[in-house]
């Protein structure tokens, strides 16, 4: 009889909580994994193949791994970018987070992919390590300006405090610097949060490029407006860990009116905020990038099913909670 080997991994989407998205400018982000991953099932094959979406790819050399702007692209950056030697296994993914949804599918589908490839080749390392690869692979082969958190939430899951400063500047890889991520978790015994998924799918560097390029040039109302944020997810840090949900939900409010001013959020993000708000929210805010994607809601409601409906009322297409879910892991490593 005769085995061939079949392996899995998978990586968690995420939600900012608040700090967004000073991540790209050396400052702090409070966030949390959701009960969504993408997942990457790897099997011995003639050659190197693509699966998604009943879909195939085929790689023959290196010439196949130009970006064709299809659900292939993030594999085709990720074997680029590892340089790998002629691999001959079929390649398979999904993920269940929706895309354009702003809870950092496509950097969950990217992490997944890494760890998966490394684990194959017997290669281990670390999650501050796959977050740098992650982050370096969308920004380089990928086009995709954004900050860390996406990256290291997918690596390292959980419930966490990140601190990003000395990364506000992108750097080649070796010179990266890594963040320091503060698990919290085990502190935290509940998380009154609701997210609602405006049905409009984002690009994040629509808001982020322009922003970044205003950043840059010194504009003072940005350049200040992060800063700020910066400080207002230091004390929500302490409002998460000492449950003073009041406090917490204004810091996300203030988070948001920097952003929104900013021109970083979007009429459908706000219509869902405001009905947020309206039915009872103690804050609300972008879950990730704005002009369509996530919004979160902190919600004491015991209940939260009347809550839901206000949100669905005013246009959500879905809504979901935090969960605290393991980072980038290969599931299973087995010969069938």
């Amino acid at each position: 009889m005769s085995y061939r080997r079949r392996l899995s991994a998978s990586a968690p989407g995420r939600a900012g909580i608040i700090g967004n998205p000073t991540d790209m400018y050396g400052g702090a982000v409070l966030s949390c994994s959701v009960g969504m991953r993408a997942r990457v099932v790897i099997g011995e094959g003639d050659g190197l193949s693509f699966c998604a979406d009943g879909r195939e790819c085929h790689i023959a050399g290196r010439q196949d791994l130009r970006p064709r702007g299809d659900l292939f692209d993030v594999a085709r950056a990720t074997v680029d970018y590892m340089r790998l030697p002629p691999l001959a296994c079929r390649v398979e993914y999904r993920s269940n987070i929706p895309v354009g949804s702003g809870l950092a599918g496509s950097t969950a589908l990217l992490a997944a992919l890494v760890q998966g490839l490394l684990a194959w080749q017997g290669r281990l390392v670390s999650h501050y390590r796959l977050a740098e690869i992650v982050r370096y692979v969308e920004l380089n082969h990928l086009k995709i300006m954004g900050g860390y958190q996406d990256a290291y939430m997918a690596s390292f899951g959980g419930l966490n405090y990140m601190d990003f400063r000395g990364k506000e500047f992108y750097r080649e890889a070796d010179a990266e610097l890594f963040a320091t991520v503060e698990p919290l978790g085990p502190f935290v015994s509940r998380l009154p949060f609701v997210l609602a998924f405006t049905g409009v799918r984002h690009s994040s560097n629509a808001i982020h490029k322009p922003l970044r390029e205003r950043w840059l040039e010194g504009e003072a109302i940005v350049v200040e407006g992060y800063r700020r944020i910066t400080e207002l997810a230091r004390t929500g840090k302490k409002a998460l860990l000492t449950g003073d949900w009041a406090l917490l939900g204004r810091l996300m409010n203030e988070n948001h009116a920097i952003q929104r001013d900013l021109g970083g959020s979007g009429e459908v993000n706000e219509r869902l905020i405001q009905a947020a708000l309206r039915a009872g929210a103690l804050g609300a805010k972008l879950a990730g990038a704005g002009d369509g994607g996530t919004i979160i809601a902190l919600s004491l409601s015991e209940d939260s099913a009347p809550f839901e409906s206000a949100l669905r009322e005013a246009g959500a297409s879905a809504t979901y909670c935090l969960d605290v879910q393991p980072g980038a892991i290969v599931e299973a490593d087995d010969e069938v």
